[in-house]
């Protein structure tokens, strides 16, 4: 399958705009890059009825959030956002566009969560940031304006693995109690064996070489490969989590493992709506802006949390 034209033509802007390879520098510099790189290309963000940065306690000190709010009368749902970058590089800023287009399509609060990154802080320090914050989030929710009854977690890439993670912590802990778990083209296989990071070895965005880059900075050694709360395709029980709707990119290293655990979710008995927008490349979820396949795959997650929140 081609890319479509729009993912080339943004391909094409990028190679043209001087800016670094991200993998080919220290990760401080390379998150540096990647910020730059979503500011100046991602396009223009929508606007929600209202932007607030704050703090939530974690494990190892307080985990910058940001909480956007779409208009409506409250208590209103709330999505518990994780960003992607590999575990190392991403920010609250870098997904700023998709949280925004994710509050307004879902008409639900969004709380993005700029968890600890490796190398520096070495798995599972994000994983515990984000069942951390989520657990605060769901406990304080009517202090936001939020239903805690009605959370949800997602993620991109990175952030879709960490979605996943906190879903399964979550159901061994027995709170909080989720509704809905939104996975956009997430890592679950720590082998990093899969068929399509073969096909796909020079994606676009994802490189097979820079995804296992990403498992180097992140794990501390193989074990951590198949550990369930970094890979969750290895988690030995996958009933009892919450529905889910897993968005892929075709052209992508990881969409193999994407579909796997899909497949493994229904399996074992979870609702799952698989989505596949073939014609995609990593990353595509925050382009919303600039990609009519993004903008649908926003109005899909949109939709689908909606309908979980009861509000469709």
């Amino acid at each position: 399958m081609a890319l479509h034209p729009q993912t080339r033509a943004l391909l094409d802007r990028l190679a043209a705009s001087g800016l670094p390879d991200p993998f080919q520098m220290p990760p401080e510099e390379g998150r540096k890059v990647t910020e730059e790189r979503a500011k100046r290309f991602w396009g223009e963000a929508e606007p929600v009825k209202t932007v607030a940065d704050g703090v939530v306690p974690g494990p190892a000190g307080d985990i910058p959030v940001r909480i956007y709010t779409p208009e409506g009368e409250g208590p209103l749902p709330v999505i518990v956002y994780f960003h992607g970058g590999g575990w190392v590089f991403g920010n609250l800023n870098t997904h700023d566009t998709g949280t925004r287009a994710l509050c307004n399509a879902a008409g639900a609060i969004v709380v993005s969560v700029d968890y600890r990154l490796a190398p520096e802080h070495k798995f599972p320090a994000a994983a515990e940031d984000c069942y951390a914050a989520t657990r605060w989030i769901a406990d304080n929710a009517a202090t936001l304006g939020g239903d805690p009854n009605r959370i949800a977690v997602a993620g991109d890439s990175a952030g879709g693995n960490l979605a996943a993670v906190v879903a399964l912590m979550a159901r061994d802990a027995g709170i909080p109690k989720l509704v809905f778990q939104l996975l956009v083209y997430p890592i679950t296989d720590g082998s990093c064996s899969a068929d399509s990071y073969t096909r796909y070895a020079d994606g676009p965005i994802l490189t097979a070489q820079s995804m296992r880059w990403f498992w180097d900075q992140y794990a501390t050694g193989p074990a951590d490969h198949k550990d369930w709360r970094a890979s969750p395709l290895d988690a030995k029980d996958l009933s009892g989590l919450p529905p889910a709707l897993l968005l892929a990119a075709g052209i992508d290293p990881l969409v193999d493992e994407g579909k796997a655990y899909a497949d493994a979710l229904k399996k074992a008995g979870v609702p799952v709506t698989y989505s596949l927008y073939e014609q995609m490349g990593h990353a595509f979820f925050q382009q919303v802006a600039i990609l009519d396949d993004s903008r649908a795959a926003m109005d899909e997650a949109g939709a689908a949390l909606r309908k979980a929140f009861g509000t469709a």
